[in-house]
């Protein structure tokens, strides 16, 4: 059968999202976690909850060793950096994976309509329970790696693949009690306490209640029974109550409207529905959720410092700001005598810390834990600053919202006025400065590394798109760019390299003649970046 034609995206393969690759049977998974759960309790070290925890816990080990002494296997799906393309379809590579005694999931599938795409589905939903791993869904990808690349990518994720869950299982529990938790930017959030219960082979005894909203929508109430689900079978997550079998003179929660950590109002803007405590650096709460969030796995990523140690060290009094944690090595002898830590694990500890006093700018930026500043975001700002030093001198001079600097910040493709106003705040705050003075006196942060792009005519070049295009989307002019290098920005400055313009272009292009700024046709356009 011809594949369809080149606009339609249909012609797909498949390959399974696994949770588990730890063995060929459901049972043998269990059995090796259970066998290495019991040398870690052992050990005096936190257990793994499935399969799942097990495999992404022994692929993130420092030690090479270890991981090679733990039973995995995988299906190999994809490639990472090659010198030339292997293949011009997804289905194609699968199969040169085979001839290369790759295991590949023996379940992928070629479907060449929609109606066969969730049909298939259908098939490995009736199939799940009998499968010998854990999935909780099914990809789709479009199959041809040309398209593939005029579709680009979003943040972290494909435009060129989506994920079609499975029904989330659900159980009924009660729901014993109701606590606030307090996040690092001051956010309080509900959580559910609950009698513990087997929801996808997990037990949970909590989930997340969201917002005050959520649970006034849901008439949520301590003693309910409620039905669980685990969202993306990851999150737990209170779906309903059970009305019938609410306990006799059960009341409406109410919200508090003071920290339960500090005690300082708790407040709610107008349009917002998240409530957020005012103690700032003096709630213990956010100062401990912001070190978390500093070492977490996409941030410094150390390995060994935890949540409860956090919190032990934070009691003691030796973990106070992010900079504490590379002086901690001063204090080994007092670790090794503390309770439930000794020798190897704080020479681990320390040795986990060291190699992380070189850190890529947009994990630094993404570790600072500036409201709105996700992984996405820190990367963009990294690739349009360059440097910590530029980006910090750049975000000073932006406290004049008249000034270039601050328009700079606001045209950056991706960072609205809220998102520059809040990191501009970050910079505003004395305190937030003496921290990083203090961190960057620990560690070293490296230039951002911009892509491979080889002869590409526009690396490091602004370039700002307006009116319609024909050849392509707008999505996926901005895709063509990024890839080869170049900054795409929403509007037009002094600083813009080139401006492409399509039909009807308005006020963009003439702004860009105002300026005296390159101005190109499409045409043009694709002339300069060899696009066919």
């Amino acid at each position: 059968m011809e594949p369809p034609a080149e606009g339609a995206v249909i012609d797909c393969a498949f390959d399974l999202a696994l949770l588990s690759d730890v063995g060929t049977e459901r049972d043998r998974a269990e059995l090796i976690v259970k066998k290495l759960n019991a040398e870690r309790v052992a050990a005096g070290e936190p257990v793994f909850a499935n399969p799942r925890n097990f495999a992404a816990g022994t692929v993130r080990q420092i030690d090479p060793k270890v991981t090679a002494s733990r039973p995995l296997r995988f299906f190999a799906y994809a490639w990472g950096e090659v010198s030339e393309p292997v293949a011009e379809t997804h289905w194609d590579f699968l199969q040169h994976l085979k001839d290369w005694s790759f295991t590949v999931n023996p379940l992928a599938k070629r479907c060449q309509n929609i109606d066969e795409a969730l049909a298939f589905h259908a098939e490995i939903a009736a199939e799940r329970a009998t499968l010998p791993y854990d999935i909780d869904g099914v990809v789709y990808k479009v199959n041809r790696f040309d398209l593939q690349a005029r579709l680009g990518m979003v943040s972290r994720a494909p435009r060129w693949a989506l994920a079609h869950k499975f029904p989330a299982e659900r159980a009924q529990t009660i729901l014993r009690a109701i606590k606030i938790q307090v996040g690092r930017t001051g956010a309080l959030t509900p959580v559910a306490e609950l009698e513990p219960i087997t929801v996808g082979g997990v037990v949970v005894s909590r989930a997340t209640l969201h917002n005050e909203d959520e649970i006034a929508r849901k008439d949520i109430r301590e003693g309910d029974a409620v039905i669980i689900q685990r969202a993306g079978d990851v999150i737990p997550q209170v779906v309903a109550v059970v009305p019938e079998k609410r306990p006799r003179g059960s009341k409406p929660f109410v919200f508090p409207d003071r920290c339960p950590v500090c005690n300082s109002h708790a407040v709610r803007e107008e349009g917002m529905v998240v409530r957020r405590c005012t103690g700032g650096l003096i709630c213990a709460a956010q100062a401990v959720e912001r070190l978390k969030h500093f070492v977490s796995r996409n941030a410094f990523d150390i390995d060994g410092l935890g949540d409860k140690r956090i919190e032990e060290l934070w009691q003691e009094g030796w973990l106070k700001t992010p900079a504490d944690i590379f002086r901690l090595g001063r204090r080994a002898a007092e670790l090794e005598e503390r309770e439930g830590w000794g020798k190897q694990s704080v020479v681990k500890l320390l040795s986990a810390i060291e190699a992380r006093r070189r850190i890529a700018l947009e994990r630094f930026i993404y570790a600072l834990g500036i409201p709105q500043v996700g992984e996405a975001t820190a990367r963009l700002l990294a690739k349009n600053y360059g440097s910590l030093a530029a980006w910090r001198e750049a975000m000073m001079a932006a406290q004049d919202p008249e000034s270039p600097a601050y328009h700079e910040l606001d045209n950056i493709e991706g960072i609205g006025p809220s998102v520059a106003t809040d990191i501009i705040a970050f910079f505003g705050e004395s305190h937030n400065l003496e921290v990083l003075d203090d961190l960057t006196a620990e560690i070293s942060v490296q230039d951002f590394v911009q892509p491979k792009t080889a002869d590409s005519p526009i690396a490091g070049k602004s370039v700002v798109f307006t009116g319609e295009l024909t050849a392509m989307t707008r999505s996926e002019a901005k895709a063509r760019a990024e890839s080869l290098g170049a900054k795409v920005a929403s509007s037009v400055s002094k600083k813009t390299d080139y401006v492409i313009i399509g039909a009807d272009a308005g006020s963009k292009a003439t702004k860009a003649k105002e300026l005296g700024l390159t101005i190109l046709s499409e045409e043009e356009w694709l002339k300069l970046v060899q696009a066919e």
